[in-house]
């Protein structure tokens, strides 16, 4: 048997699975149209996403939309359909591009979605109408196989760490992966076409729309004018390349099922940094009360605004790695030096523009006067920051960190104090990075 039917068997639902999501979702539409005909709710009940394009892994999500009439308002929508999933799933209002509501139905996670029910793409009224579109675009396109073919794609994505176009993943969304399959035609020849593609890549279906400038542009055929890989970052997508190539050359099933990696102990940690030469600050917020994919953006922000910071005031930011974990927001970074010297050479402008400001500004330096190198102006200046853990402590506030991730909350840990509290997973992946699949199985 090969490999990549070694790993359908392992992902493809089982008859008795599929027997209990039907059920289940049977159950909860049937629910969801009894409450819209009580409540006198002129709506369409329709499932969306893998489980009704039969592309899911295993526990699929049943995305519920509440389709409206065109000539609904706005605010009937979102009020109408954010108290029907209350009352229904007696979950929690999420509010991202669109508001929803999250919950639970007979243990399967659902999310309760209202839009409306437009017959064409031209004309969107809210950000989530093109969703029943795709389904069918999808349910027309892929045949058993097809779906399947789906399934080794997205378990290859998850395993490599590149699938889900949340802010934690910045990657290759379900869709995304379905049309990948739609357009090149099977697993095997998505990663084939995948190990050539460059930054900027261009693909479409239908033909491509508006010119679009991204790492990755696949124009989404049910509307040209949508970039379907709009979420997928550069890192993610060079991932994906390296990932393809290697598979390719040699199919092994950690590219599918990653083994879990062993943290280092915190003596080989202090000894991976002292061979680096290096030094660990870390910055530990108290996470906020937000919507968790918001927290993961402004998570990834808050890590380049204090990575800029730290290159700016000359203690060279090597490495950075984050975690949201329980209570607690964690940006590590591995730096060249933690410590500087109290003064350095400050340059200033060339002689031969207008220099008085300059000169007038460090007359009478107590480390002595202007004087000309490479023809600039220059002067032994006092170093604001000697420690890069100060600099963090006083200019997080206004290093342009995520708008809900209070610096306040903010506790600076040192090279001695991060080795000591701040969790060895994090430090691994800080100081050794490795891909998911670098770790050798023992035996399928």
């Amino acid at each position: 048997m090969d490999l990549e039917q070694q790993v359908l068997e392992r992902i493809v639902p089982s008859p008795e699975q599929v027997r209990s999501i039907e059920d289940k979702a049977a159950r909860l539409k049937g629910l969801v149209e009894s409450y819209v005909a009580a409540h006198g709710i002129d709506a369409e009940v329709r499932f969306a996403g893998s489980f009704s394009k039969n592309t899911y892994l295993s526990d699929p999500d049943l995305d519920t939309f509440l389709m409206f009439p065109p000539e609904t308002s706005p605010e009937d929508v979102k009020r109408i359909g954010l108290q029907a999933g209350e009352d229904i799933l007696h979950g929690e209002r999420m509010f991202s591009d669109h508001p929803y509501t999250r919950g639970k139905f007979e243990g399967v996670d659902v999310d309760m979605v209202p839009c409306y029910r437009i017959d064409s793409t031209e004309h969107l009224l809210s950000a989530v109408d093109r969703t029943p579109f795709h389904t069918e675009f999808i349910r027309n396109a892929l045949d058993e196989d097809g779906c399947n073919q789906v399934r080794l794609l997205k378990r290859f994505m998850k395993g490599i760490g590149t699938y889900g176009a949340e802010q934690d993943s910045r990657g290759f969304s379900g869709y995304l992966c379905e049309l990948m399959v739609v357009k090149y035609g099977s697993f095997r020849k998505v990663l084939e076409n995948a190990s050539r593609y460059r930054d900027g890549v261009s693909v479409d279906i239908r033909g491509p729309g508006p010119r679009m400038k991204a790492p990755m542009v696949f124009y989404d055929p049910v509307d040209v004018r949508r970039n379907a890989a709009s979420a997928v970052h550069l890192d993610t997508l060079a991932r994906f390349i390296v990932a393809s190539r290697e598979y390719l050359r040699e199919p092994r099933m950690e590219f599918f099922f990653p083994n879990p990696r062993t943290p280092m102990t915190r003596g080989e940690l202090e000894a991976k940094a002292d061979a680096d030469g290096a030094r660990i600050v870390a910055a530990v917020f108290r996470r906020p009360d937000a919507i968790e994919d918001n927290l993961q953006s402004q998570l990834w922000k808050t890590q380049y605004a204090l990575e800029r910071k730290l290159d700016n005031f000359g203690f060279e930011m090597l490495r950075a790695a984050h975690r949201m974990d329980g209570d607690s927001m964690t940006v590590a970074f591995e730096v060249a030096r933690d410590t500087l010297d109290s003064a350095f050479r400050h340059r200033g402008p060339p002689v031969w523009v207008d220099s008085e400001p300059f000169l007038a500004r460090w007359r009478d330096n107590p480390h002595g006067e202007p004087f000309i190198e490479d023809g600039c102006w220059t002067v032994i200046a006092d170093r604001q920051y000697t420690s890069a853990a100060e600099m963090l402590g006083r200019e997080a506030a206004v290093a342009g960190i995520g708008r809900e991730m209070d610096p306040g909350s903010m506790e600076v840990l040192d090279h001695a104090e991060a080795l000591e509290r701040v969790d060895a997973g994090l430090l691994t992946e800080l100081l050794d990075p490795r891909f998911p699949w670098e770790n050798r199985a023992k035996d399928y």
